[in-house]
């Protein structure tokens, strides 16, 4: 891979870069995911919700190469079955978080745990992702210069770095915030159930 990074034509890896960091700088849903586990459980939370996402994306990249994505959209039922799967898992996330009383001092400590898992599954069981590495990392390969399936690779694993690092940032900031604006009341739970709720409605209704 380092010589296939070598061998990429700079003007096509600086706006595949250049595009990847304005695009994961928009909030989309794995931004609010993040956003609403460092809210619901603080930093740390928020930080490995936006790793597990991150996973999640390398997950979608390993099965474009793969070809398997492609697969996936060609048969819509598929699709319907992993929209549906995901609006579940996030509808559960809501409940949870809806439930769950004030966090205080001592308390949440396997929540980073939990919040890894999560951010993983919650993109994993996202068709639009899947749609998304098909449509995007392609059009920045170059004809020739390796197997297109490496490059795929490659340029999925840049965009997934950035684009963990941002969504991380975005987490951990969130949950600075949540601990100042009042955890400890449980106001910040009821907020991180809304956002998971407007996640599954949205990930049904588009």
């Amino acid at each position: 891979m380092w010589d296939l990074l070598m061998a990429f034509p700079l003007e096509n890896l600086l706006g595949f870069v250049l595009a990847g960091v304005v695009l994961n700088l928009t909030p989309g849903a794995d931004v609010v995911f993040a956003t609403a586990s460092g809210i619901a459980g603080g930093p740390r939370a928020g930080a490995v919700a936006g790793l597990g996402v991150g996973l999640g994306g390398l997950f979608h990249v390993g099965l474009a190469a793969a070809g398997v994505s492609a697969l996936i959209a060609a048969h819509p039922a598929a699709l319907v079955a992993l929209r549906w799967g995901g609006a579940v898992y996030l509808i559960y996330l809501a409940i949870g978080a809806w439930r769950a009383g004030p966090v205080l001092a001592g308390q949440g400590i396997a929540a980073p745990r939990r919040a890894i898992w999560r951010g993983f599954v919650t993109n994993a069981l996202n068709p639009k992702v899947a749609l998304f590495v098909l449509a995007f990392l392609p059009q920045f390969t170059v004809a020739g210069l390796a197997p297109i399936w490496q490059q795929i690779l490659l340029l999925g694993g840049i965009f997934t770095l950035t684009g963990t690092c941002i969504t991380v940032s975005y987490g951990a900031l969130a949950g600075v915030m949540g601990k100042a604006l009042g955890a400890r009341m449980g106001v910040m739970n009821k907020v991180a159930a809304l956002l998971f709720g407007g996640l599954a409605a949205k990930l049904i209704l588009d």
